[in-house]
């Protein structure tokens, strides 16, 4: 089997920690000398021109990798400004009694977001933390007709859950709902087709499994949204031509990009286009099904120790367990032997990537076989 290990900066031991932070690819930085600071330092006249190719190749990318349309999407600083961006433009949601369904086990800033971006009148009902959120009918239970959007995450980190995205999208067009789709922790390791999906919207990032680092993030508008949603927060990167410069006369961007607001960063993309044009390239079917193997080689060590779910189709691209009073012990042995991993309320997290392979997972395993 291909190695992927001398594409990567990988440092001494094992990083089992892809559901936080990718590792960097080795010609990030020169990627990023030359897409950033070249154009910058060469020419004697100002680089946007230059700098906004850089755009270009990251939305171009995310297309690729999404089979969406470059036009449908925009740079985004973080999911939670996304987020915001996008409710309050939707005119579905400023109707009295406006209702916006989401998981209690979404990550909080996405609640914290959805509390402060929607109208007053607007209810944010949640499914209850205890049901099992891998199951389209506890989601037919709760996408109900007075529902006007529902919020799904693609996979749940703390759980190591995947939701059933398809049959979500199929009972909210069903019932003529919305759907907004978090890929935050599933993009890049759980293959996502958008047009065979074909939801609403989706808010994404690059710093975890797509390795492209913080601060380039994206938001995904379906191009039969695009002319009715009316972005509050905008800027001169959000006009229909941003050289224009015609105080009195703003006009939207036909495409997502009337989402982007004020001088965009152009940094964060330049590193983060480059690294998700190799995972374009390579492809999610293949970093998933590394994933999955790796994940199997593990999980079949465990029998109750293995929180997460065993079935493939449920999981996402993280392996939970649970050692109960040993909890502490075997994660600090993990830790000594430069094995990265985490702990959540739930459990380890262990997240392998496609520059992990059996060696890693044979220290894993010995360390924790030493612990029992």
């Amino acid at each position: 089997m291909q190695s992927f290990k001398e594409d990567f900066s990988l440092a001494a031991g094992s990083y089992l920690l892809n559901h936080s932070v990718g590792r960097p690819l080795k010609d990030a930085e020169q990627a990023f000398s030359q897409q950033f600071f070249a154009p910058w330092k060469a020419s004697g006249v100002e680089p946007w021109q230059e700098w906004l190719t850089v755009i270009d190749q990251f939305t171009m990318s995310l297309a690729k990798l999404f089979n969406g349309s470059a036009e449908e999407f925009c740079p985004q600083v973080n999911l939670s400004s996304a987020l915001t961006k996008l409710v309050m433009s939707l005119p579905q949601l400023a109707h009295d009694k406006a209702v916006v369904l989401m998981s209690e086990l979404d990550f909080p800033s996405m609640g914290f977001a959805l509390q402060k971006a929607l109208p007053l009148s607007c209810e944010l009902r949640f499914i209850p933390k205890e049901l099992d959120i891998t199951e389209a009918n506890v989601w037919q239970s709760y996408i109900n007709a007075d529902i006007d959007l529902v919020f799904v995450s693609h996979v749940y980190s703390n759980i190591g859950q995947q939701a059933p995205l398809a049959d979500i999208v199929d009972i909210a067009k069903s019932k003529n709902v919305l759907t907004l789709i978090d890929v935050a922790q599933s993009a890049g390791i759980v293959p996502l087709d958008l047009a065979a999906l074909q939801p609403d919207f989706m808010i994404g990032s690059s710093v975890k499994w797509l390795c492209g680092g913080p601060g380039a993030a994206y938001l995904w508008v379906s191009s039969q949204h695009i002319e009715g949603c009316q972005p509050k927060d905008v800027g001169w990167f959000s006009h229909e031509n941003p050289f224009e410069f015609d105080i009195h006369n703003f006009r939207y961007h036909p495409t997502a990009l009337k989402f982007w607001g004020g001088t965009p960063s152009i940094a964060p993309y330049a590193i983060a286009a480059h690294s998700i044009g190799y995972f374009a390239e390579l492809g999610s079917h293949k970093l998933r099904e590394h994933n999955q193997w790796l994940i199997d080689v593990i999980a079949e060590q465990f029998e109750t120790e293995l929180v997460s779910p065993r079935l493939e189709a449920k999981r996402s691209g993280t392996l939970i367990l649970d050692f109960g009073g040993k909890q502490q012990q075997v994660l600090a042995a993990l830790l000594r032997a430069d094995v990265s991993v985490d702990l959540r309320s739930e459990g380890i997290r262990v997240s392998p990537h496609i520059y992990n392979d059996m060696a890693d997972v044979e220290r894993l395993l010995s360390v924790i076989k030493g612990c029992r």
